[in-house]
């Protein structure tokens, strides 16, 4: 009795069906689980003219690289000269969950919050 290895589709001794090269088969036909890719909503000060800037990105640590180079000329940021400092940071799974927090920090009483952080810092 012969059984056919799917992924190759050569024909197995039923008495090899338990070897290493079977199970390998198996198990590169399961897909493999989604690493999650995390989201930040941050908010960044400029200290030189007191102004605060929310975002979200998937690649935090470019997108301050970015902030700080003035890369896209007509964006918030790059209207004021200065240092851009990372004051405050979450992290969210999922896209959606980033931007309904991205708004409450936008809402009157997130950019309360935010002043007073960087209030402190």
């Amino acid at each position: 009795m012969y059984i056919i290895n799917a992924a190759s589709r050569r024909h197995i001794p039923r008495w090899r069906s338990a070897s290493a090269s079977w199970r390998m088969a198996e198990v590169a036909r399961v897909p493999l689980a989604r690493v999650p890719s995390m989201y930040s909503v941050y908010a960044i000060f400029n200290t030189k003219h007191k102004k605060i800037y929310i975002g979200q990105s998937k690649d935090l640590d470019n997108r301050l690289k970015l902030h700080q180079e003035r890369t896209f000329k007509n964006s918030y940021t790059s209207q004021f000269d200065g240092k851009w400092t990372l004051i405050h940071k979450e992290d969210f799974e999922t896209r959606k969950e980033a931007i309904i927090r991205e708004r409450q920090l936008k809402s009157y009483r997130g950019r309360e919050f935010i002043r007073r952080l960087a209030d402190q810092k």
